[in-house]
Order: C-alpha cells, then structure tokens, then sequence
C-alpha cells in the first residue's frame, strides 16, 4: 500500500465492523481520494479499503474464553501494532472491542506512534474499570460515543469527547410491532457460546407460553447463517412447536410480527425498544464470568440492560446468573404476554428513549470528526 495511509481502522466485532463501515462510507462520500487500512469484517471488506487483517481472528467473549485465547490474541497484537508503526497513518481509529484496542492504543503511543489516535464507543467505564479514564485520557486524542452521558466520566480529564449518537436513534423512525399478534420473538444472540447458554431457557418459556396460548407462534432469529445448523439442533430436541426461522435479513419483518420479544443482552435490545416491542432480556454468562464480574471487578449496577441504563428504570426485565431459570423466565413472559396494560406501560417508557438519545446521523457527526483531524 503507497503511503501515507490517511486511516487504519480496526474492528473487531461484528458491530464493530458495522459502524466502521458506515463511517467509512461517509468520509469516502466527502474524499473519494481517502487510503484506508481496517482490521476488517465482511461490511469493511466489502468497501474500497486494504483489509489487512480479519476480524474473524479477534472474536472472543467473556473472561474466560478471553484467558484461553490469550497466545493468539497476543501474536496477532503485535502483528497489528508492527503494521502500524511501519504504515505510520495520519490517523489510526479503534472501534470499541475495549480490553485490545486500549492496550494497543497505549502501546502504538509508547512505541512513538505520533498520529491521531480516536476511540469510537466509549468502554463502559461508568459501571467498572474507572482506572482507565487517566489511561486513555493520555492517551487518546479524541473519543466519539453512542450515549449522551458518557462524556460525563470524562469531565474532569482533557479528554476531547464527542456525542455523536446512536445509529440505530436514526434508522428506526416509527414504532413496528403488531401489539394485537401472535408472535412470540426469540433473538438469541450471534455467538455460539451464549446461544448454549440462554437459548435452552428461552426456548423451554416459550415452548410453555405455546402449552397456555395454541395461537402462539414463534419466530426465531437468525443473527447470521452459520448460527442455523446449531439452533435448529437444539429446537429439534423439544416437541413439535411452531416454529418459523427468519434469516439476517428478516429481522426486520420479525420485529414488525412480534407482540413480545425474549432477547439476548446486546445492541438488539435497544432496537427493540427503539421498535416499542416489550421484551426481556438474558444474559449469556457463566458462572466463572459472573464471580469474576462482582467479586474481583465489584461490577454492581441498578442495571445491566443498556435500555434500562438509559431511561434509569427495569424497562426490560432482566435474567442472568441464579436469576435465568426456566420457571423464572417463563413466569415473567406469560405475565407480559397477558398484560395488555403492561405492554402499554413499556412501550411508552421506550418512547422516551428518543428524547434521551436525540436523532442524529451518527456516521455523518464521526466522519465529520474524522476529517478535521485527518
């Protein structure tokens, strides 16, 4: 590749390489002339930038599958900073994926990387890891985020920050669920590992949601293709149940059929709500990840569900560790699926979810960002 490189952006995950595509597309929409460089998924790959890496090899989740993947993760970590420090870009930008990118973002600087360095999605330092505020506040030279009250944990750094909003507060215009349905939603998440985790339960509630209601239906969604094989294995274990798979690029058609929605804990929720689709929510952790998360890193919040962060209420009720049980979960679901005034009350606490995030384009307000600094 000719140099200089205006860009290296790394993503590391599949929202990851989602915002970062969308963020590319406007910076070449304004400079067509742009060299950029990615740690790339297939939305990156897909558009005119050098994909030196893949994502693909980044992909772990929890403490513990991070511990067993640490040679790897490690080899590829210098192979990405050694890339860098040889390319020297003007700017090298870190979508969220916080416990590699900030260890490399402290580590291109300590090599002598003189570049821009930009994070895009602030870690979740307001709930735990506060020591990392100084850190990046160091060195960072400017942290873009998806939530208005984020840049309050930095208030009393130098740290520029910017709110540059939600893509999905600008996506979702209107409210699509069918509040008279039949449609019981199931999104059970995109890794293998919380789909083993929580779709069991999630399955079972709404298998017993059928045994109550003969005109329940369930639609189950398919975060990507290479996720089917394994839930239609474990849908086959349980009775006949009416079941309709709906592939990635009907999850919008899902959402608009559904009355309530099971989902597991991630950027979907805050779809849903954006949608007005009641839902509960699981959480596909361990039980060596949830010790771990209160009693060594003393992770303690009122909630967990980003939803209910924002409107500073249980919205979405919540299920994880000793709490996600079958009888649990079930017993939760049926009193939604019941309560019409219920349903009502939640669906208005979603509405309010616009005032607190705005509408803004946020790939247009980061790419602006981007090309002053480039």
């Amino acid at each position: 590749m000719q140099s200089p490189l205006d860009l290296f952006i790394l993503a590391a995950e599949p929202s990851g390489d989602l915002l970062g595509a969308e963020l590319v597309q406007k910076l070449l929409e304004a400079r067509r002339d742009l060299r950029i460089a990615a740690v790339a998924g297939p939305h990156l790959r897909a558009l005119p930038v050098e994909p030196l890496f893949c994502m693909e090899e980044l992909q772990v989740m929890g403490f513990i599958d991070i511990l067993s993947s640490l040679p790897s993760l490690w080899r590829l970590f210098r192979k990405i900073r050694r890339t860098i420090l040889d390319l020297q870009p003007r700017a090298v930008l870190c979508v969220d994926y916080p416990g590699f990118n900030l260890r490399l973002e402290a580590s291109l600087r300590k090599a002598g990387y003189s570049g821009k360095l930009i994070h895009y999605v602030s870690p979740t330092v307001w709930a735990w890891g506060k020591k990392r505020i100084p850190k990046m506040a160091k060195t960072l030279d400017l942290l873009l985020t998806l939530f208005p009250f984020e840049k309050a944990s930095f208030a009393s750094t130098s740290l520029r920050v910017e709110y540059v909003g939600h893509p999905l507060s600008s996506k979702i215009s209107l409210p699509q669920c069918d509040e008279e349905g039949s449609m019981l939603a199931i999104f059970p998440g995109s890794r293998r590992k919380e789909i083993l985790r929580t779709f069991p339960a999630q399955l079972e509630a709404a298998a017993r949601l059928c045994r109550e209601d003969p005109d329940c239906a369930i639609g189950i969604s398919l975060a990507s293709w290479d996720l089917a094989p394994l839930l239609i294995a474990l849908t086959q274990q349980k009775e006949a149940l009416p079941i309709t798979f709906f592939a990635p690029e009907r999850k919008e058609e899902l959402v608009r059929s559904a009355k309530v929605a099971l989902a597991t804990s991630g950027t979907i929720t805050l779809e849903l709500a954006l949608h007005q689709l009641p839902s509960l929510v699981t959480y596909g952790i361990s039980s060596a990840d949830l010790f771990l998360a209160q009693k060594v890193f003393k992770i303690h919040l009122p909630h967990y569900c980003i939803v209910n962060i924002l409107v500073a209420e249980e919205l979405f009720p919540e299920f994880f560790g000793p709490n996600l049980t079958q009888d649990c979960l079930f017993s939760q679901l049926e009193e939604l699926w019941r309560d019409k005034e219920k349903r009502k009350r939640i669906r208005k606490g979603c509405h309010s979810l616009r005032d607190v995030l705005q509408t803004r384009d946020s790939a247009t307000e980061a790419a602006g960002y981007l090309l002053k600094i480039i």
